[in-house]
């Protein structure tokens, strides 16, 4: 005898996503989100949208929750949808990413099952090709190790395009840090999670797909993921790691003008960054320690473009 697998509506997860200018891959990805069997709740936070995306989604999507706050909050457009959240999961995706049925009652069903796991990142699946993202093989061979317990490889950072995190955890760490503002804003908060005695685990068996937006700045994107790099490295990072991750990078990056321009973003952004500087504790500096050396050896994060 066998018993089948819940298929209908789950009450445990709010979809979140953050969109600018993207009318027409957020559409698509609504139509999808919002005929998921588990009929999770949606927030869209329009970041100052020029194209008509707050027009098309309140049109043609009314049940979902639009938020038009006027201007580009960048990440923190997924903290101001996060306050009208009453679920206790929160399943992040963007205007070109979309989840597989099924995946986030698996994911819920994960966290539902371990209190101290604050995050589930999926398997991304790259479309059309339908091949697993670059990025899969640095979560699936993380060189962290973690309790028993993990449902999967345990993670230092997340994938805000393919995590479902914990509300409660999410709100105590205070969200997306305001000052990265877009662009590995992830990295900050998965830290700060660990310092709380938060885990993140990677869930094969959940599955999120991928096809990138054509409408993108590669450059701007590699500046701004650059200097946040550096920015965070001078937020949490010891003295040591972080001088030599600075030097590092300094050795490593394109010799043209988007890395002048990052690093001269990030020296401009010194005086904040010093005053907010928090070092972690030497047990999260050597995880943080680890996936940089696992970073370094892997193909998915490259400040090149």
């Amino acid at each position: 005898m066998t018993t089948d697998a819940p298929t209908g509506p789950d009450p445990r997860t709010t979809v979140v996503i953050i969109t600018r200018d993207r009318r027409h891959e957020l559409t698509r990805t609504l139509r999808l989100v919002t005929r998921l069997p588990e009929r999770p709740p949606v927030i869209v936070t329009d970041n100052g949208s020029r194209d008509g995306t707050a027009r098309a989604v309140a049109r043609d999507f009314p049940d979902v929750l639009l938020l038009t706050p006027g201007t580009n909050l960048g990440a923190v457009g997924r903290n101001l949808a996060v306050r009208h959240v009453r679920t206790p999961y929160v399943a992040f995706c963007d205007d070109d990413t979309w989840w597989e049925p099924g995946s986030l009652r698996t994911a819920a069903d994960r966290l539902d099952a371990h209190p101290r796991l604050a995050a589930v990142t999926a398997r991304i699946v790259v479309e059309p090709a339908g091949e697993d993202d670059p990025v899969v093989a640095e979560l699936r061979d993380s060189p962290l190790t973690g309790p028993d317990w993990l449902p999967g490889p345990a993670i230092g950072s997340f994938l805000a395009a393919a995590t479902v995190i914990r509300t409660r955890a999410f709100r105590d760490a205070g969200g997306f840090h305001p000052g990265i503002w877009l662009g590995g804003e992830e990295e900050l908060l998965a830290t700060d999670l660990m310092r709380s005695g938060w885990w993140m685990a990677y869930l094969p068996e959940a599955v999120i797909h991928h096809a990138a937006s054509e409408i993108r700045d590669s450059t701007a994107r590699r500046v701004t993921g650059l200097r946040n790099t550096l920015w965070f490295t001078w937020l949490r990072r010891p003295a040591g790691p972080a001088v030599r991750r600075t030097l590092h990078l300094l050795r490593t990056v394109p010799r043209d003008l988007a890395s002048v321009r990052a690093f001269g973003q990030a020296v401009r952004g010194l005086p904040w960054v010093l005053r907010q500087r928090w070092p972690v504790p030497p047990a999260v500096e050597a995880r943080l320690a680890a996936l940089e050396r696992a970073q370094r050896r892997g193909s998915a994060r490259r400040y090149v473009g």
